[in-house]
């Protein structure tokens, strides 16, 4: 199982960027450039605690689709979604929002395992680590440059 964390630094208060991570239109376009696309959501674009939605996309060459149920939500401060059904063995993530003289750090903590222990555990390391790392990072400047275009703190 891994453990990573990516911080992001947004100029934009909390509420901004706690109702952006839970956008689900959003999380698509912040994504487009792996094809990504909501296959089932909620009525409404912003999760709240207990809904299910579902995402496909391409990655690592792959088509992939992840269903994810939110389980903690705390506006703004925090919420959790984790994986229902997917290619993971299991998959976790936090975002979690947090004031600063700046405006926000926004801390991404996921948590995830790969199928097929103990190969998969080579792939965590060597492929989905530096992989989920990446796109997470790339979201989160998603997240940073829509919030501070809306808002000023």
């Amino acid at each position: 199982m891994i453990n990573l964390e990516v911080q992001t630094h947004i100029a934009a208060p909390p509420e901004v960027c706690f109702d952006l991570a839970r956008d689900v239109d959003f999380h698509a376009r912040s994504l487009a450039h792996t094809g990504e696309r909501v296959t089932h959501r909620p009525e409404h674009s912003l999760l709240e605690l207990g809904d299910e939605v579902e995402f496909e996309g391409r990655h690592l060459g792959v088509r992939q689709r992840l269903r994810a149920r939110i389980v903690s939500f705390e506006k703004p401060h925090q919420f959790r979604d984790v994986m229902v059904r997917g290619a993971f063995r299991s998959f976790a993530h936090d975002h979690i929002f947090e004031p600063s003289a700046s405006g926000t750090l926004m801390r991404d903590r996921l948590q995830f395992a790969a199928p097929l222990w103990p190969l998969g555990l080579a792939v965590e390391r060597a492929v989905l680590r530096p992989y989920l790392a990446r796109l997470i990072a790339a979201r989160g400047r998603e997240i940073k440059n829509a919030a501070e275009q809306t808002s000023s703190v």
